[in-house]
């Protein structure tokens, strides 16, 4: 705790009786939102000492965004030194950035313990959500058993160490506290290079792009990466090149919105004559992509399909032996697009699907680097890539520089990345998609709504058609349950925590009903997988749509349920 900003009574306390007795300054929200956290550090602290009885050589790395809430004096940076605080009263060597950095610096491999990447989206954080920025010594973000084991040494550590421990000058006074800015900004720039496949094309090239960090922490990496793959500096969208943790300048920071809050830099491109709009979000691990040229801002579906057809045609022009496709993987989450399984059986490499939530990449990756395998594209449909495996998590900086040399490509073959997104779907299938959410501020609603999916026909007996088309498979990972698999087992794991059911339709769509993780939202996605040669767009748009309404009205009932549809 900061000198002078609370007087404190006592310290043998349980957590209420601490909150209480400690007067605060400044807001009494901030104050529980820290105090929260710090006992979520004290946790993390307490795990991580079982599991190595070296932590206090290896150390931890620590790293912040600029987001933040000024009103209550909380920010991404005061989580950060919170953490390292908590590490150094401990003995436990910290890797702090000095400054704040995109996702990927901070999960870099380091040969270290973990990673924390601390952020500030709300005022009141549960102790569970710190295990959203905690990441592995493998680089990937925590997933179980090792969150199930923080949650416990978390509930056991409600009692408050000494004031001292969460002391934030510790930060700039111990010697045990180090910076790898310079480090890692120079291996992730190297790393980087291994992307760059036309760096002579590159230096040559006429397109201009336009680049916004939606007042996050992107502009300068961007910048950079740009130059190490041989272009000419992105045009920043100036209202937004700052960091504001405010965000001033747009009404929702998330750039997978769309156009609607790519307002700024879609009119800067057209002042510019810019054909390419790249958007990182505030942390800059998600990338949305803008073509002028074609008045489109592509889906995180659509960005997948065009990335992942670069990366592999230039995987095939650097291994021309067939042989070596053997060893080639492409990873998505299961509600995201199919449409790299349509690559897979045409090229022949491997294509794997993951439960939501880019962790789960994270962890195969490392789990099939180990057997000699290497996965040289993976996503998720929220604008979340990852091109090659320098980290295994989504990076939107490397994301942004990559989709410009593809541009850069296309142009001297006289194609946008609109027309190739409709050549690569003549190839292989279109794969027209949908993805959107319901509220719903009622938890029991929720339960009703899937228990009566769940005995929708009887007692254990799901839907047999949507919108009169037949299902010929489900899918319940919520139950472990996959009508497709002769065992009846599904080969994702299992995940009571959360609701989630997928129905394989007779035309060849696929529809997936789950709860956010974070927030009360029913969301669905519908993709229809049409076969190579079916090219009618509209048609499939049109038996699309009708089968979403279905999937809404049949299914979640959202009049009879109250059930609040997304204002676009």
């Amino acid at each position: 705790l900061q000198n002078n900003q609370y007087t404190n009574n006592t310290t043998d306390q349980s957590t209420d009786q601490f909150i209480h007795n400690y007067r605060p300054v400044k807001q009494l929200a901030s104050f529980q939102h820290l105090t929260c956290c710090s006992f979520s550090f004290q946790g993390l602290y307490a795990y991580l000492c079982r599991c190595f009885a070296d932590l206090s050589s290896r150390g931890v790395v620590v790293g912040f965004d600029t987001r933040g809430q000024e009103e209550s004096g909380c920010s991404s940076l005061r989580l950060a030194k919170l953490t390292a605080a908590v590490m150094l009263s401990r003995g436990v060597p910290v890797h702090l950035f000095s400054t704040f950095v995109p996702t990927p610096y901070v999960v870099r491999k380091l040969s270290r313990i973990c990673s924390c990447r601390n952020v500030c989206d709300v005022v009141s954080i549960p102790s569970a959500a710190i295990l959203s920025y905690v990441y592995w010594c493998n680089g990937a973000q925590i997933a179980s058993p090792h969150d199930k084991e923080v949650l416990r040494c978390i509930e056991e550590q409600l009692e408050p160490w000494n004031a001292s421990c969460w002391d934030e000058e510790l930060v700039d006074n111990s010697s045990l506290r180090t910076d790898p800015l310079t480090q890692i900004n120079s291996c992730y720039m190297e790393d980087l290079t291994s992307l760059c496949f036309h760096r002579d094309l590159n230096s040559s090239c006429t397109l201009k792009f336009v680049h916004s960090s939606f007042h996050g922490v992107g502009h300068d990496f961007v910048q950079r990466a740009f130059r190490v793959f041989g272009f000419a500096p992105p045009i920043p969208v100036p209202e937004q090149r700052d960091p504001d943790p405010n965000f001033s300048s747009v009404r929702c920071p998330n750039p997978e919105e769309g156009e609607s809050v790519l307002e700024l830099s879609l009119l800067l491109a057209d002042r510019e004559n810019a054909r390419i709009v790249l958007a990182t979000d505030p942390d800059a691990d998600r990338l949305a992509v803008a073509e002028r040229s074609d008045g489109y801002v592509f889906s995180g579906n659509e960005l997948a399909a065009l990335l992942g057809w670069w990366m592999f045609f230039n995987w095939k022009e650097n291994h021309p032996d067939p042989a070596d496709t053997e060893s080639v993987y492409m990873l998505a989450t299961t509600v995201s697009s199919k449409i790299l399984q349509a690559f897979a059986r045409i090229e022949g490499f491997h294509f794997e699907e993951t439960l939501p939530g880019f962790k789960w990449i994270g962890n195969r990756i490392h789990e099939l680097s180990k057997t000699g395998n290497r996965v040289i594209f993976a996503f998720e449909e929220s604008i979340g890539f990852l091109c090659g495996s320098m980290v295994p998590e989504k990076d939107g900086v490397s994301a942004a520089v990559v989709v410009a040399e593809m541009a850069a490509y296309l142009q001297t073959k006289r194609l946008s990345l609109n027309q190739q997104l409709h050549n690569i779907y003549r190839t292989y299938g279109y794969h027209v998609s949908k993805t959107s959410y319901v509220t719903c501020n009622d938890p029991p609603t929720i339960q009703r709504i899937f228990s009566r999916i769940r005995n929708f026909d009887g007692d254990d007996s799901y839907p047999k058609a949507c919108g009169g088309v037949r299902i010929v498979h489900v899918r319940d990972v919520t139950t472990g349950y996959d009508s497709s698999r002769p065992d009846l087992r599904s080969t994702l794991p299992v995940s009571r925590s959360s609701q989630m059911i997928t129905f394989t339709l007779q035309n060849g769509v696929v529809a997936t009903l789950r709860t956010s993780g974070t927030e009360p939202k029913i969301k669905y996605y519908t993709e229809f997988c049409a076969a190579p040669g079916q090219s009618d767009v509209s048609q499939l748009e049109e038996e699309l749509r009708k089968v979403t309404v279905a999937l809404l009205d049949e299914f979640l009932e959202p009049d009879k349920n109250h059930l609040i549809r997304r204002v676009v």
